[in-house]
């Protein structure tokens, strides 16, 4: 009872989203048992409305906190190890919209490889509580736990389909990577711990702004960084950290490689940028993780970010299997996300760059969605629907949700007035105004390059000949969660006011029109 009381009744609500969907994930363990064959679709009811719970409760936190300005800007709790501010909540949101419309994808598709088991969506809101974990830690502890639970549970997801080797083999291989990496990234933190004497993101940014003005060659403080980065870039599947991806990608249920292509890899970034100090604006004063080695780091990343461009670009060029496309694909945006990181003077990270990786992630969340959303309506019977082939001529068994991949394909791709369109060109248009214009120009080159493998897709569709006859069996589900996708690819990209503005509120910037923006 002596820990239990130190918590106030501001930590409760602080946890209160993460704390529901725990409890919805283990009340689907107990009902599952209960429930006859024909009736697990009850499961991803329950999940859905769970993540609503979840997200009633992500609003509670925001109202109570724009109700009180003494935390409107951002509120510490749990002990000094949790930091909820407008940054989190974003990212919180975009994790419970991935996530409903991952629940939306997989309940036909789960049944049709009759593995519609309770497990799955209980693994997947856990997920998410570890994801939450990592976006609002303000202590490398909380951060490690997060990750390692997200971690594991997507373990387990790539590996769900049990008769399939590939599944079971994806799911090896990243659980192998995984835990190497994850042995790199505990061995920074328990460095970066030695030489600051704290594991609070606080602490360790003041005494690492201490040690580096002093020494800013000092070994242990560079291994640390190197080390804890490696683990950041594993998570996010940069170049050369990537191998995993590609296999987990194409081994795991098409739904579940959509959910890791966004939520998992969301939180990931949110990890990188909260323990580079980069969103923290409610302690301007301050320099907290990893900011104060900015120095050290920008070249790393510049080097980082070239070759994860130029690795994934080119490997894309030769795949005939579309999850192993698209995952190569998502591999080349975290180039051009990385390129935000760079935005900047060699000591101040340009607050566009920011702005650009948060808009990016925004609009990767629908239209990748949206597009192995397309992949996952594909299986049906003994068709598996992950190769080049199976979207020959998908324009004449399905017209809508070809037009829809195609939407996606070139919303991806950059193409205006579409939103994959607004992520690029809030991390150029940073890049310009810091003077990086050999990146600038090296991303835009990349991104004309990127075009003409998703061209290569919608070629198949159009232009192919089907192997099959009579119109694609597509459920409600499914088109429910392509329409959300679509509709919100749209959207953003014909109006992206108010979209700007959320990422400026969660930056704590002040909000400004586009035609403001777009100087």
């Amino acid at each position: 009872m002596g820990l239990l009381s130190q918590f106030t009744a501001s930590d409760y609500l602080m946890a209160l989203p993460m704390t529901l969907l725990a409890v919805f994930a283990l009340g689907i363990l107990l009902i599952d048992l209960m429930l006859p064959p024909e009736e697990k679709w009850v499961n991803a009811l329950l999940a859905f409305v769970g993540v609503l719970f979840a997200t009633r409760g992500v609003w509670t936190i925001q109202h109570w906190m724009h109700a009180n300005p003494s935390v409107s800007k951002g509120a510490v709790g749990m002990m000094g190890t949790m930091l909820m501010n407008p940054c989190a909540i974003y990212f919180f949101y975009l994790f419970l919209a991935a996530t409903a419309i991952s629940i939306l994808m997989s309940a036909r598709y789960m049944k049709t490889e009759h593995e519609n088991h309770g497990e799955y969506y209980a693994l997947m809101l856990l997920s998410v509580v570890g994801m939450m974990c990592m976006t609002a830690g303000l202590d490398i502890v909380l951060i490690f736990i997060g990750l390692e639970l997200m971690a594991i549970s997507t373990y387990v997801l790539v590996g769900f389909l049990r008769r399939d080797r590939r599944s079971n083999e994806a799911a090896l291989k990243y659980l192998l990577l995984g835990a190497f990496s994850s042995g790199i990234f505990a061995y920074g933190l328990s460095l970066l711990y030695g030489l600051t004497g704290s594991t609070s993101l606080i602490d360790i940014g003041r005494e690492l702004a201490a040690i580096y003005a002093k020494d800013p060659h000092n070994p242990v403080a560079i291994v640390a960084l190197l080390t804890t980065v490696t683990g950041l870039l594993f998570k996010i599947a940069a170049v050369p950290f990537h191998q995993w991806a590609p296999d987990a990608y194409e081994g795991a249920p098409t739904c579940i490689t959509g959910f890791m292509s966004v939520a998992v890899k969301a939180a990931g970034w949110a990890m990188l940028l909260r323990i580079m100090g980069a969103t923290y604006p409610t302690f301007p004063n301050a320099v907290l993780g990893l900011a104060a080695m900015r120095p050290v780091y920008v070249p790393l990343f510049v080097f980082v970010s070239i070759a994860t461009m130029t690795g994934a670009n080119f490997a894309a060029l030769t795949q005939t299997n579309t999850k192993r496309l698209l995952a190569y694909s998502s591999i080349a945006h975290v180039g051009y996300m990385l390129l935000g990181l760079i935005a900047g003077t060699p000591t101040q990270l340009s607050p566009d760059g920011i702005k650009g990786i948060l808009i990016y992630l925004l609009v990767y969340t629908f239209m990748n969605l949206g597009a192995f959303g397309v992949l996952t309506s594909l299986r049906h019977r003994n068709v598996i629907g992950d190769e080049l082939d199976d979207l020959n001529g998908l324009y004449s068994r399905a017209p809508v949700e070809a037009v829809l991949m195609l939407i996606f394909l070139l919303s991806l791709a950059g193409i205006p007035p579409l939103a994959g369109f607004w992520g690029k060109y809030f991390i150029f248009l940073s890049l310009i105004e810091t003077g990086h214009y050999a990146l600038a120009s090296l991303g835009v080159l990349y991104s004309v390059f990127g075009l003409y493998y998703y061209l290569k897709m919608a070629n198949a569709m159009f232009m192919g000949q089907p192997e099959e006859r009579g119109l694609l069996p597509v459920s409600w589900t499914m088109r429910a969660a392509l329409a959300i996708t679509a509709f919100a690819t749209l959207f953003i990209g014909i109006m992206p006011d108010r979209f700007i503005n959320l990422v400026n509120w969660s930056l704590i910037i002040q909000t400004s029109p586009v035609a403001r923006l777009m100087r």
